[in-house]
């Protein structure tokens, strides 16, 4: 088992499923992990879980990563040794349960628990205070029609050039709680994307069928060349029978 990225030039992501956390858990690059997770983890272990979340939005069963690549895009250096900043920083996830090792894969989590009691206790007091309330004042389960409202909304800021972070943004603006607005971006942005590659699909389809049932050049300067007709023209009806 790789534990230690040591002689790894690639890194095996893939979804750790949880049915538990996912269903009540918050998505890394939400409001919540930003504001309390992040003073528990550390700022590279919140990016590095908010950069792998976004790589298995596009490819949920599982994606190959350069270790190296990965490290510099989050400002981690270029060592790779059991005390580098890189493997400190899974380890870091491993450790608070974020992730786990599974043979030569790292198993990650979509969506991060509520923090429990002993985590809260790590947060300044005001942050703690304001994470009580939070609780508090959460609907325990939103209104369908307020959830499909949300999800419309985020849906339409990303069909118009906005980010998955500024749709949620945006919704908490409008009053909507921030677990909800989190829930909603989180559902556009996968929606934003499926669409997106059904367009792709449909469009490839049609441009082959086209090719395929169009004449060529050939062909048709062939007829004109010939006088022959395109197609063979049905005989005209006679008169009807009485």
């Amino acid at each position: 088992m790789n534990t230690t990225l040591a002689g790894f030039p690639t890194l095996h992501i893939e979804s750790w499923v949880d049915p538990v956390v996912d269903e009540v858990g918050h998505d890394p690059r939400s409001a919540y992990v930003e504001t309390y997770w992040l003073p528990v983890l550390g700022p590279s272990t919140t990016w590095l879980l908010r950069r792998i979340a976004s790589h298995l939005d596009e490819s949920p069963g599982g994606v190959e990563l350069e270790t190296e690549e990965l490290a510099r895009g989050l400002g981690l250096g270029e060592r790779f040794g059991p005390n580098a900043p890189f493997a400190r920083t899974v380890k870091r996830c491993v450790d608070f349960e974020m992730a786990e090792w599974r043979s030569e894969s790292l198993a990650v989590r979509r969506h991060l628990p509520p923090l429990a009691r002993r985590h809260l206790r790590r947060l300044p007091e005001s942050l703690q205070a304001r994470h009580e309330l939070e609780i508090e004042l959460a609907p325990r389960k939103a209104p369908d029609r307020l959830r499909i409202h949300g999800r419309r909304l985020a849906l339409s800021l990303l069909e118009y050039g906005e980010d998955r972070a500024a749709a949620e943004q945006q919704l908490i603006r409008l009053a909507f709680h921030p677990a909800l607005a989190g829930e909603c971006a989180a559902w556009a942005a996968l929606e934003h994307a499926r669409r997106r590659t059904a367009a792709a699909e449909a469009m490839a389809c049609g441009g082959r069928s086209a090719a395929a049932s169009a004449p060529t050049r050939v062909q048709a300067v062939t007829r004109v060349q010939t006088g022959a007709p395109a197609a063979a023209m049905p005989p005209p009806a006679g008169p009807p029978t009485i």
